[in-house]
């Protein structure tokens, strides 16, 4: 095999923490392709989640109200490694979202769209000689695009993946999760199985009034996060009992119906909630409503498993597939690296997938695999 024609054949680590805070996620990737015009091989190697400690939490929950910063992802690396018998050295590359600690998804004039987040590549590849990929929520909103929690795609007679399309719907579990912390002291984290809220009745006036939000009236794309709906704004809200179901259901509503009957695939914290998957199957009674397992992608590592794809398009030097609806089409290689021990080794590895090409496509087919077999998407 030629210098330019090596096949691409990365392992990679992604890491997250979300708006939740519960705990780090940890995805590990292998991605595997032979030409750049081939599908991508990938297949979920391991997924865990190391919570982080209530003192951690606490603070980091400071953090982001007052505008400060932190980090332990480092340590919780090696973490992950030692609980799943993973040798640090077969990782290429680690691919980290960090957590957010302040971002300006919505810019008003004069103001620059802008994101802050903790748990800097540098220190990450100093502290565990991994080459670090970071950086993505700032490139994608210098690309003008944004990172979403409800995605759109069409048939492929209409378009498919080509004209898909995502965004931000709003606080998600954000005020939940505040009113249970309030009204249990702080002895619970969260509304399990929608217990408390099923006890709960709406009222619509302050649901109304809450809808008026900025946010809310935006086309996509849009992206949004604590600084936009902060635990300040659920204060004001938490004696009358604010519920989220409404935000979620009303961008349910305008999904185009000759489709068909749409697959609704759901994933993250609040299909866990009864509550508020009840209220979403109601409303939207023509959708098949499935977990996202079923199609092959484990529901609990969907996010974490975002920044190992990202990371590995980086280091080949190819953009991820663009949506519809984004402020620009151009593509972008998102990211920015540090250097790890390992940094000529894996830069290697990326520069001699098609060598000598100046310009990668982006991936348009893709092979899931699961538990060393390709999933068979006629499952779903």
């Amino acid at each position: 095999m030629s210098a330019l024609n090596h096949v691409l054949d990365l392992t990679v680590l992604g890491l997250n923490s979300g708006p939740s805070i519960d705990g780090i996620d940890y995805a590990l990737y292998h991605f595997h392709q032979e030409t750049p015009e081939g599908p991508m091989h990938f297949e979920l190697l391991k997924y865990g989640e190391i919570p982080l400690e209530p003192a951690v939490k606490k603070l980091v929950m400071i953090i982001i109200l007052h505008n400060k910063g932190i980090s332990t992802f480092a340590a919780a690396i090696r973490q992950f490694c030692q609980s799943y018998d993973v040798g640090i050295s077969t990782i290429d590359a680690l691919g980290s979202h960090g957590q957010t600690i302040f971002i300006l998804p919505i810019s008003e004039e004069g103001e620059t769209k802008s994101a802050l987040t903790m748990a800097e590549g540098a220190f990450l590849a100093a502290r565990t000689g991994i080459t670090s990929v970071t950086g993505f929520r700032v490139s994608d909103q210098a690309a003008g695009r944004g990172i979403a929690n409800v995605c759109f795609i069409p048939p492929d007679i209409e378009g498919g993946v080509d004209k898909c399309y995502d965004f931000d719907t709003g606080p998600g579990n954000v005020f939940i999760d505040a009113a249970v912390r309030y009204y249990t002291n702080g002895e619970r984290e969260y509304d399990k199985d929608g217990q408390m809220g099923a006890h709960g009745k709406v009222d619509q006036a302050l649901v109304d009034e809450f809808l008026q939000h900025k946010c809310f009236h935006l086309d996509p794309p849009k992206t949004t996060r604590r600084e936009v709906f902060r635990d300040t704004l659920a204060f004001e809200l938490i004696a009358k009992a604010e519920k989220k179901r409404p935000a979620i259901v009303d961008h349910y509503n305008p999904t185009p119906c000759a489709w068909g009957n749409p697959r609704d695939l759901m994933c993250g914290g609040g299909v866990h909630n009864s509550n508020i998957t009840s209220y979403i199957k109601e409303h939207y009674p023509d959708a098949d409503h499935l977990m996202l397992d079923k199609a092959g992608i484990s529901a609990a590592a969907r996010e974490a498993i975002t920044f190992p794809w990202q990371s590995m398009e980086f280091i080949v030097g190819r953009s991820i597939p663009l949506p519809a609806r984004v402020e620009t089409f151009e593509g972008y290689v998102l990211g920015k690296v540090s250097p790890g021990k390992n940094y000529r080794k894996v830069l290697r590895k990326g520069i001699l997938f098609r060598g000598g090409c100046d310009h990668l496509p982006p991936v348009k087919e893709m092979f899931n695999y699961v538990d060393g077999k390709i999933f068979d998407k006629k499952r779903v």
